[in-house]
């Protein structure tokens, strides 16, 4: 596929078929991901793959510590509370909500379906495999920005092998048990995780795609003839 019509296709999946993917297909897409660029080549991304029953066994941990009022916390949870975030980043946030609730039926105030809604995310969706993406800290903030650019890369090339991903932050929410679980030392971070497989298109949650914000108000241009 053309890499202009991958970035068009790419979109959030967020309902998946079981069907296994093949480990060669996944060592394909990380391979080519992998010659994602980085500063100075450092190549700050390390990957733990799961699937079968080791990802059960992840999707019920993650639902037990959510059921039980474990907040999480996120590696990278940082910065400015919602109050201080501008208000138009505010009401694109606010836009994706409504549609998505729109999308599965229910309302905000509904607490049953957002916390159904929710521990969806926590079992990654449905998707037959996860992949972490994992870096040490000693590393410092400059490479989450090659963390970045290697997702990017991993979704796209997933686009190649017809299969779809989501991007969650919320996969990594319980970082500690997720290093217990595959012996992750304290010193990486969990940076992200991505659910991927065979979207299951007539799932509702796969019937949206995200608006985007119109070139016009996002650039400011300099020493262009009209």
């Amino acid at each position: 596929m053309d890499v202009i019509e991958a970035i068009k296709a790419r979109k959030s999946i967020r309902a998946f078929k079981p069907d296994p993917i093949p480990r060669t297909i996944l060592e394909d897409i990380l391979r080519t991901a992998s010659l994602s660029p980085s500063a100075a080549n450092i190549q700050p991304w390390e990957f733990v793959v799961v699937t079968g029953e080791t990802l059960k066994k992840l999707t019920q941990a993650n639902i037990d510590k959510s059921k039980a009022g474990e907040t999480g916390s996120w590696d990278l949870r940082r910065g400015a509370g919602r109050s201080q975030v501008p208000e138009v980043y505010l009401k694109r946030l606010v836009a994706i909500q409504t549609r998505i609730q729109a999308q599965m039926n229910y309302i905000r105030e509904d607490k049953e379906k957002r916390a159904e809604w929710m521990q969806r995310g926590f079992r990654y969706f449905g998707a037959p495999a996860v992949i972490i993406i994992t870096m040490e800290k000693s590393l410092g903030d400059t490479h989450f920005f090659d963390i970045g650019i290697v997702t990017q890369t991993i979704c796209l090339a997933a686009v190649e092998h017809g299969l779809g991903t989501c991007i969650q932050g919320q996969g990594v929410m319980y970082p500690n048990m997720i290093r217990e679980m595959f012996g992750i030392p304290d010193s990486k971070h969990l940076v992200i995780a991505i659910a991927i497989g065979y979207p299951d298109w007539s799932h509702p949650a796969n019937q949206m795609k995200s608006d985007r914000e119109s070139l016009e108000n996002l650039s400011t241009w300099f020493g262009f003839k009209e």
